[in-house]
């Protein structure tokens, strides 16, 4: 969470669950004792025993996209919060196919509220056709999922992957979201947790391109040959 707001409306928790380092989100809105989760997957017994402790009454869960790795808590969760709200990406719920039983779609740029905490919802494919990352305006907090990691992103080789949506996706962030945002990834492939959008900006070797096609070579065909995690960061060509 930004540590430059200590008046913010809201916290962040985050759990480090799974074999693939997943991080869990809980967002807690302080006024109402709402809980939002984000990606319930792994251990959902750790995340509603998270909610319960602080006092948390859980009544929405938030789908950065489908893949099986961050969605395979929702239904042990929902049966501890049986009237929490599921929400998703059109775009993603087509994608993934699955009749789900009480799902909110919203489209990018929707907003949604928990209690005094507004969320913006932000369409950002390329990990899937409707992956999506939760902005927190009021501390400038940004949920990334699998699109953005601390100086990584999302692999785009997997079903419903397209790196040349990454590429824009990526840049867009970049452009459209100040500079001391605060993101949040959806594992914790780094040197640290949580990083700002400068730091990547600088350091983030995948928001160093400005040329689609050699991003799209680097992404799919070279960095995975040359880095491994835990990610750290790798100045900026030019900026020595």
């Amino acid at each position: 969470m930004n540590p430059t707001r200590p008046d913010l409306p809201y916290r962040i928790h985050a759990l480090e669950l799974g074999p693939m380092e997943n991080f869990i989100y809980v967002i807690e809105d302080i006024a109402s004792g709402r809980a939002a989760i984000v990606d319930p997957a792994w251990e959902p017994e750790a995340i509603v025993a998270l909610a319960e402790s602080k006092g948390l009454q859980i009544s929405d869960l938030l789908l950065t996209h489908s893949h099986h790795d961050h969605i395979n808590g929702i239904e042990r969760v929902l049966e501890s919060a049986p009237n929490a709200r599921l929400h998703l990406l059109k775009p993603e719920a087509d994608f993934w196919g699955r009749d789900l039983a009480r799902p909110e779609l919203h489209h990018g740029g929707d907003v949604l509220r928990l209690g005094d905490t507004e969320i913006r919802i932000l369409h950002t494919p390329g990990h899937t056709p409707g992956s999506a990352c939760y902005h927190l305006p009021a501390g400038d907090d940004l949920i990334t999922g699998d699109t953005l990691f601390v100086f990584g992103c999302g692999r785009c080789d997997l079903a419903g992957g397209d790196p040349e949506q990454m590429f824009h996706t990526l840049n867009d962030l970049r452009s459209g979201l100040p500079r001391h945002t605060c993101i949040h990834p959806g594992h914790n492939y780094a040197e640290k947790p949580t990083s700002t959008l400068d730091e990547q900006a600088k350091g983030n070797p995948f928001l160093h391109f400005q040329d689609v096609a050699k991003f799209v070579h680097y992404r799919m065909h070279e960095h995975d040959r040359v880095r491994s995690s835990p990610y750290g960061p790798i100045p900026k060509p030019g900026s020595a």
